[in-house]
Parts: C-alpha cells; structure tokens; sequence
C-alpha cells in the first residue's frame, strides 16, 4: 500500500483526503453455473484481489491509472461520459458501477481520482471484474456518504451495471462473494432468494489448491450468454408441464420426469447441469458440514464431468488439469472454476500431497500443453472494505 501510495501522489499529486480500499477475488468451491438459475452456489473469497486508492476532485473529471496496464498512463473521461466504449478498456467496470449509482438516484457530486492494482491474474476466472466493481462500490460509498447501501446492495449494483453496462449477462454469485465473504468460510447462497449462510471450511490436513491453465476466457459476448439463453429456453419448455420459476426449484427426480418436454436436446443436456449441479452443491455443504471432507471431494469431481460433458464450458488444457489430478493421491477433488472456456481449476489436496501436486502436473501439464501452469495455494479471508 505505500507503494501504490507513493505512485497515487506521483500521479495525481499529495494533497486531499486520499483513501484507500480492497475488494477479494473469489474462488467456487461447488455450484457452477447455478447462480442464474435460481440454483445454490458455495463460493469464498480469497486474500489476493483489487486494491484502490481514490480521491474526490473539485471538478466532473474521473482520472483512472492501473498499475498493471501502466503502459497505458492516465486514462481521462467525466461524470459526464458514462457510456460504455471499447477505447475505455477496463474502466467500462468502475465506469459501469458509477452508472449505476447515478441510475439508481446515488447522485455523484465530483469527479475523483482512482487509481487500483490487483494481484489477481487477468482472465484467470477468479474474478478480476467483480473484484474491480465491488472495489468501486466500496468507494464511492464511502467517499460520497452513502451509508444506507449494505454490502449486499452493492454486490447487486455489481452485478447490474456488468449485465447492463459491460453486456456480459453473470449472476450474483462473484459480486456476493467478493462483497459478502468471511474468513476462513464459505458463502452457502441462495441466489433466487439471496438468503444465505456462512459455512466454515474446516480442512483439517489438507488445502484449497488453485491451478491457472494460462488460457485467458474472456466471456462477454461467447458462449457464456448462449448458455444462459439455453437455460431460459429449457425453463420454458418446462414452465409448461409443471410450475416452477427457475430450474433451481426441481429436484433430480423432477426433472427426469418432465425432461422430455424441453424440445432441444442441447438445451435438456443444460438444464441436466443446472438441476443436478444444484442438488451437488446442497449435499455437497452438508457434506462438509458432517466433516465428510471425502465426500465433499467426489461431488467436486461429479461436477467437473458435469461440466465437462452436459455444460460443455470446459476445454481440453483444463480437462488434462483435471484428469491429472485425479490421477495422484491425496486428491480429495479437482474441478474446473469459473465461468469456463479456459481459466482455473480448484482442487483439495492433502497437506502432505500439495508438493508432489504442484511439481507432478507441473512438470506433466508443460510436457502436454506446451505452457506452463500456475498454481495458488490459497486462504479464504474476508469481503471489500476501506483499509485503515
């Protein structure tokens, strides 16, 4: 933070009231692609995410540096220019979050400096943009007065302006998560009510390993809206044999029942993952709940072929991250993380396993892709806040 501290003053000068903030990033142990199905998801955040430092300005200009695009110096725009454009990179995100304030009544009165850094890897599918967005939130809360906006709704305001600003169609889950999380648990949430529970993540001997296959997705505008879109058209198609708002209200059983009415068998296979991918994740917390850590681990692996197979947002470098690890003991489970179409895994390796996991596929995973992975052996730690 004095780093970053030193590089705000050399930037945007010393004086006024300079304040400075963190959101998390996320990893989801379970319950992919559930969220915008009315399904459960079990995500935590994690102690690597976007730091800010910001401060109001006297005028309307909003002035953005990132200290891992350097190269692309200070990137100018007003309170008066909230649109979208490809020029505007990555400030469409906090530029989207100013939007939505503004939409919402939350009226800014100054422009502000802004300048982050994040030690989340780019494109990694640990949620960098969401990170980016509750950060912003946090600040312009805290610097403008809004002390009436929880967590919860700026979570929210997250997700509105990336579905509506940045036209990338996610649900609540990365937002909550990066806003909501608590230390050394996980979030058991419900997205089609919002209620939800903090579980602890007691892994006695063993470790939340994370492993970045280096193939960077960039969903907005891919496959990710067609999947969403396929989802809807199966609910629809089941909306008329039996009377549910989302295909999180079916249970397995239900499902087989009424599946034949979802005329498209892509879209069955989709609405297969959401059902039973929500049901993995409801006996998945009980799992370890009970402390059957094993079990927990097989439900993991169950989703990845999950997936893999009926969600097909896997891709071949991830799925021989998968199978590697499967492969070595004291792996509990691995799975693909994230959205999809390249990104992490997530897997639960047995403390006495970790270096052998981390040097086995290393070493593998080069011999077959060509690249190198990366691996994070990660703690879960708390939600966005103003740093002291």
């Amino acid at each position: 933070m004095q780093e970053l501290m030193q590089k705000f003053q050399e930037i945007f000068g010393g004086e006024g009231d300079i304040r400075s903030y963190f959101a998390p990033g996320r990893v989801n142990l379970i319950g992919e692609h559930t969220d915008y199905n009315g399904g459960h998801v079990f995500p935590c955040a994690l102690t690597i995410g976007t730091y800010g430092l910001a401060r109001r300005r006297d005028d309307n200009k909003l002035r953005f540096y990132s200290a891992n695009f350097s190269k692309l110096g200070v990137i100018e725009s007003s309170l008066d220019d909230l649109v979208p454009s490809d020029k505007a990179g990555w400030t469409n995100y906090p530029k989207g979050v100013m939007w939505t304030f503004e939409k919402r009544g939350y009226k800014l009165t100054s422009g502000v400096d802004f300048l982050i850094y994040g030690n989340i890897p780019n494109g990694s599918g640990l949620s960098s943009s969401a990170s980016l967005e509750v950060l912003t939130g946090v600040m312009l809360k805290d610097l403008f007065g809004f002390e009436e906006l929880s967590m919860q709704d700026l979570a929210l305001i997250g997700q509105y302006s990336e579905n509506n600003f940045n036209g990338m169609n996610c649900g609540i889950m990365d937002q909550f998560a990066s806003a909501m999380g608590k230390k050394d648990c996980a979030i058991f949430l419900d997205t089609s009510t919002l209620e939800y529970e903090y579980a602890p993540v007691k892994l006695a001997d063993a470790k939340i390993v994370i492993t970045n296959s280096k193939v960077k997705h960039s969903l907005v505008g891919s496959a990710y809206n067609d999947r969403r879109n396929e989802c809807e058209a199966a609910l629809k198609d089941l909306q008329a044999v039996v009377d549910i708002k989302s295909l999180g209200d079916l249970s397995e059983e239900e499902y087989e029942a009424n599946k034949d009415a979802i005329k498209d068998p892509v879209c069955r296979k989709r609405a297969k993952h959401a059902v039973y991918e929500n049901q993995r994740t409801i006996k998945a917390v009980q799992a370890l709940k009970d402390n059957r850590v094993d079990e927990f681990g097989k439900l993991m692996n169950a989703s990845h072929v999950s997936l893999r197979d009926d969600y097909e947002v896997s891709c071949e470098e991830i799925d021989i991250l998968v199978d590697l690890a499967w492969q070595l003991p004291g792996v509990v489970g691995s799975r693909i993380t994230g959205g999809g179409f390249g990104g992490c895994t997530v897997s639960i390796v047995k403390n006495d396993a970790v270096d052998n996991f981390i040097e086995t596929i290393g070493k593998k995973y080069k011999e077959k892709v060509g690249h190198e992975a990366e691996f994070y052996v990660v703690e879960i730690g708390n939600g966005a806040g103003k740093l002291s």
